[in-house]
């Protein structure tokens, strides 16, 4: 199902703290006469791992500092693993990979990430356990003596998703964990993101590179200025593509009764039919020929997920 935000709000999930990971309604802010985020209103379930999109400067990164209690909002409410958003407690269960992040050069990467077990509040007797679980799993282990200032971006990038990984957090907030990554490091980040979903772990995921959302996400949310677009499952956000129809003998009025189908555009030879679901295509042609046309090709546009990005974005007003 996909679900469409706009002047009649979807309510998100009823939040209880076994099933829902995060809840906002009508999160919004305001820095002065700007408008951020605009009544964000979405729900995320425990254990999927899910896609926020937009453009730049569509609210994406205002809405994790709110939801990570880095910044108060101006309206509205939002709730992590069934409290308030802030609460300390929770933070301890949350972790978070920034997109612009630094480590000081003459720490090695143990030393970075014992220094964020101490911040993170984990019993010392457990630090050494985790530091090489966590680096494990970003693949530093046998690099986790060596300076920070030796490794490489995409080092780097890894030792930021190490130091999310710490305390074995429920929730993860990456955001865009693959942008340093060669095509190899972002395969083992797929990979990465898959084990933390199949261990229950729910995973927040913002990123710019819409092929790699399209491999690991369950849901996903358009956001643009500062709202919702769309969110639902990738199957159902990719199963409205146009639909291609060559057909004659149609006027006017027979155009006007195909409105339910979706959005109908004429072609040279035929129709365009947009935001129509994939297995109403054969309801289509059967209402195409009871008025009187004449179907000659019915072409079904498979769409990318940056193909509906683009097209949900741009008709967006």
């Amino acid at each position: 199902m996909v679900a469409r935000y706009g002047s009649a709000m979807a309510a998100p999930p009823t939040s209880t703290d076994a099933t829902v990971a995060i809840e906002t309604r009508a999160l919004t802010k305001r820095f002065g006469g700007i408008l951020a985020l605009d009544g964000l209103t979405m729900g995320v379930p425990r254990g999927e791992t899910f896609g926020f999109l937009g453009p730049n400067g569509a609210g994406k990164t205002t809405a994790v500092k709110l939801l990570l209690g880095l910044v108060p909002p101006s309206g509205g409410e939002a709730r992590l693993l069934g409290r308030s958003i802030g609460d300390r407690e929770t933070r301890r269960r949350v972790g978070y990979l920034p997109e612009h992040f630094r480590y000081q050069g003459w720490l090695s990467g143990r030393e970075v990430l014992a220094l964020h077990c101490e911040l993170a509040g984990l019993p010392r007797a457990s630090w050494a356990a985790e530091i090489d679980r966590a680096l494990a799993i970003v693949g530093l282990d046998g690099r986790g003596d060596d300076r920070v200032a030796g490794y490489s971006k995409g080092m780097q990038q890894r030792l930021g998703v190490a130091v999310a990984l710490l305390g074995r957090p429920e929730l993860v907030f990456l955001d865009e964990p693959t942008s340093a990554l060669d095509p190899v490091g972002r395969a083992e980040m797929r990979e990465i993101i898959r084990d933390l979903r199949a261990g229950g772990t729910t995973v927040f995921l913002n990123s710019h590179l819409l092929t790699e959302v399209e491999q690991v996400c369950d849901r996903v949310a358009i956001v643009d200025r500062g709202r919702v677009v769309v969110i639902g499952t990738l199957d159902a956000l990719l199963a409205e593509g146009p639909v291609r129809v060559r057909v004659s003998g149609l006027g006017e009025t027979e155009l006007a009764a195909l409105a339910a189908f979706g959005s109908i555009e004429r072609e040279d030879d035929g129709l365009v039919v947009r935001g129509l679901d994939r297995e109403r295509v054969p309801a289509l042609v059967a209402e195409l020929v009871r008025l009187g046309g004449r179907i000659f090709a019915v072409e079904v546009h498979h769409q990318t997920l940056e193909d509906r990005f683009r097209e949900l974005v741009e008709r967006h007003p």
